[in-house]
């Protein structure tokens, strides 16, 4: 069976009609309205199209050590078992087993060797170096999240600017540096904040003396039933830890000015995003206006998530915004990764979920946004980040990139995957040319357990990306068995 992913139709149409040039809206038209037509492959797109190549395993895994292959076809085919990513995600949320030494041993041993670069910022500058001479970047990623008070975030502060020295140390554009704002402020006044930030949008002449920008976080279409009536004004206290809250974040965005090091501000979950997005564009207009050293490539990225039904409607509204205020918008577009918290708590509100309805339509909107955001780098007006492991969506972006005519080696388009997961995906780009890095979590065991419980539930959810890695693994692995013993290829 040829290794190749579906390009399905619809597919493609989204692509096409995300505000492209003529003749390219004309092409996607045809796609739409032409049926039936036989499911299009990358093996059957023109030469021009064909972007990625997967068949020849050799050429894609040349360099990769076999004993690497081996781990990491077994750690992907444990956690395409259900009941067993099921067990050990409830191992794992037990404070008796992740709270015990032989618990922390047992993950150490397991998924956190799997899908996370160490312990220190030093063993995470290693895995850095080691992709950089294959020809891919590095996202430091010091995992800490959801701070209780000012004094946790006053140290992960100091957290993400010591990791931002530590890529300052990294061959230059090898390293860039990922940050949650739950890590950054309180959790109880983001989540205040939001409820306000949401009357707002449902009340415009609702005042918020604290708020720094006006540019557009919500949209009609973003999960306003959050906040169903008047929340209270935020304290004396809490705006001054909110802006508290403001100075850790713009101390590490000046750190990253400082070596030029972009910084990747992850999304979260919905009933604290408004405010982590107010943060963002804080830090963007700070650092990304005309006259900073974000002017020609932004240092501050902001995240969305594409399984949101608003988020194609945000990420209009805040391009927009940018482009008017001349502001060098950076964004990272992923599918999201709390598709289990978010379905809980609409369930518990008797709510819609926030969240589309079908995978299609993730893929749809995901799909939809990059091309969106990919005719916004040919026109110089953004960076971005295309996060997936879903091999059609890169396949069809790489395509869009090149027939738009934007240059391989642009760092304004990178693509991004995470440590342990789509290593074919990020292993094709790379060989295609483009800007790759792998996402690399690091810290205690303990400190990363709930990143790794997120890991192993979206990692069962993409089996379709998981199958395509472990088919190609097994070809690789089948082609050296057969190099070995018969001594050709």
């Amino acid at each position: 069976m040829a290794i190749a992913s579906r390009v399905s139709k619809r597919a493609l149409s989204t692509f096409a009609a995300a505000k492209l040039p003529e003749a390219v809206a004309a092409a996607g038209e045809a796609v739409a309205s032409a049926e039936p037509l036989p499911p299009v492959t990358p093996a059957s797109l023109s030469p021009s199209e064909r972007v990625l190549q997967f068949e020849d395993t050799g050429r894609l895994f040349a360099g990769e050590p076999t004993s690497a292959l081996v781990r990491t076809l077994a750690a992907l085919q444990a956690l395409s078992v259900g009941p067993l990513v099921d067990a050990a995600t409830a191992a794992l949320r037990s404070p008796a087993v992740a709270g015990s030494a032989l618990g922390r041993a047992a993950a150490r041993a397991t998924a956190y060797k799997h899908f996370c670069a160490g312990e220190t910022a030093g063993e995470a500058a290693a895995v850095v170096r080691r992709l950089w001479s294959g020809g891919m970047g590095g996202i430091l990623d010091y995992g800490i999240e959801d701070a209780e008070d000012g004094h946790a975030c006053d140290r992960n502060a100091a957290g993400f600017v010591a990791a931002v020295d530590v890529a300052a140390s990294l061959p230059p554009g090898s390293a860039s540096v990922c940050i949650k704002i739950t890590a950054l402020c309180p959790i109880a006044l983001l989540e205040k904040t939001s409820d306000l930030l949401r009357w707002q949008k449902k009340h415009p002449s609702f005042n918020l003396p604290w708020k720094a920008h006006s540019f557009p976080i919500l949209s009609d279409s973003s999960p306003l039933y959050l906040t169903s009536s008047e929340p209270p004004a935020l304290t004396a206290e809490e705006e001054r830890e909110l802006a508290l809250a403001h100075e850790r974040l713009l101390s590490v965005c000046a750190a990253c000015a400082e070596h030029g090091i972009p910084l990747l501000v992850d999304a979260e979950y919905a009933t604290v995003q408004p405010a982590i997005d107010y943060f963002t564009l804080v830090g963007a207009l700070a650092f990304n206006g005309e006259g900073t050293a974000g002017a020609d490539r932004p240092i501050v990225h902001g995240t969305v998530q594409a399984y949101l039904r608003d988020a194609r409607d945000r990420l209009e509204a805040m391009v927009r915004a940018a482009e008017r205020e001349r502001v060098r918008l950076g964004l990272k577009v992923v599918r999201g990764a709390y598709l289990a918290r978010e379905t809980r708590l609409a369930a518990s509100l008797g709510v819609p979920s926030p969240i589309h309805g079908s995978i299609q339509d993730t893929h749809d909107c995901y799909n939809g946004c990059a091309a969106f955001l990919l005719d916004r780098v040919r026109r110089g007006s953004a960076s971005v980040m295309l996060a997936t492991h879903n091999v059609e969506s890169g396949q069809l972006a790489a395509a869009h990139a090149q027939e738009l005519g934007i240059p391989k080696g642009d760092r304004n388009l990178q693509f991004a995957q995470l440590m342990g997961m789509a290593d074919g995906l990020s292993l094709s780009l790379r060989n295609a040319g483009f800007q790759v890095s792998k996402y690399l979590p690091y810290g205690p065991v303990e400190q990363i357990i709930p990143y790794l419980i997120r890991r192993a539930e979206e990692n069962r959810g993409l089996l379709s990306a998981s199958s395509f890695d472990r088919q190609l693994l097994r070809k690789e692995l089948a082609r050296r068995v057969k190099a070995a013993v018969v001594g050709r290829e």
